[in-house]
């Protein structure tokens, strides 16, 4: 027994009704592309990473959102949407909601949300520490994609778009084929008989 084997769950709680499973259909790993704009007006296209996972019983769901991907980070990442974060959501049967939190210890940003179904997006609303309100969209959601959108409320009642990506369902690596091993024939069966056969034919000696 390990910690991420007793943190993990391989199936929603029974808790948990079927029609407020929202994020269920997120579960696994996807590739994203990401377009991100700053407060000075810079506009940054990378790729990223996500993986989703039940735990805690499946009561929750866990994600790790990896920005850049772990194959381009360096020392040369920008600082805005530089992600390698987690988000915990955990579902609460009195408001029939997700209460969400997000944390991301590269720069130290956090916010804490309430998700819910709205037709078929997931709207996740909620704030940062100092206040500001925030909104962050699931959309568009199929078995192989999704939109998500990150938004700020600005002070005119606005809403700015600060986070985009597209999600697409990460290919699982081809398992390795085993390489097959002859085995030498038993003594007295037929292919050794042949073997034995065939080496008389040719002067040689099995």
């Amino acid at each position: 027994m390990t910690f991420f084997s007793t943190l993990s769950s391989s199936t929603r709680s029974p808790e948990i009704p079927p029609e407020d499973d929202l994020y269920g259909r997120l579960i696994g790993s996807w590739d994203l592309d990401i377009v991100s704009h700053d407060d000075e007006g810079v506009t940054r296209h990378t790729k990223g990473e996500v993986h989703f996972g039940r735990v805690l019983e499946g009561r929750a769901v866990q994600d790790v959102f990896i920005n850049p991907r772990r194959v381009d980070r360096g020392p040369g990442m920008a600082a805005f949407a530089n992600w390698f974060g987690t988000t915990l959501r955990i579902y609460d049967p009195v408001i029939r909601a997700w209460r969400a939190w997000w944390f991301n210890p590269h720069d130290g940003v956090r916010a804490e949300l309430i998700g819910r179904r709205e037709g078929d997006e997931i709207v996740q609303e909620g704030t940062f520490p100092d206040g500001t309100p925030i909104r962050w969209t699931f959309s568009e959601i199929t078995p192989h994609s999704f939109l998500w959108r990150g938004e700020r409320l600005q002070p005119d009642k606005s809403w700015r778009l600060q986070v985009e990506f597209r999600g697409r369902r990460a290919k699982r690596p081809e398992p390795a084929k085993a390489a097959v091993r002859s085995r030498p024939a038993r003594p007295g069966s037929r292919s050794a008989n042949r073997a034995r056969l065939s080496a008389r034919r040719t002067g040689r000696r099995s």
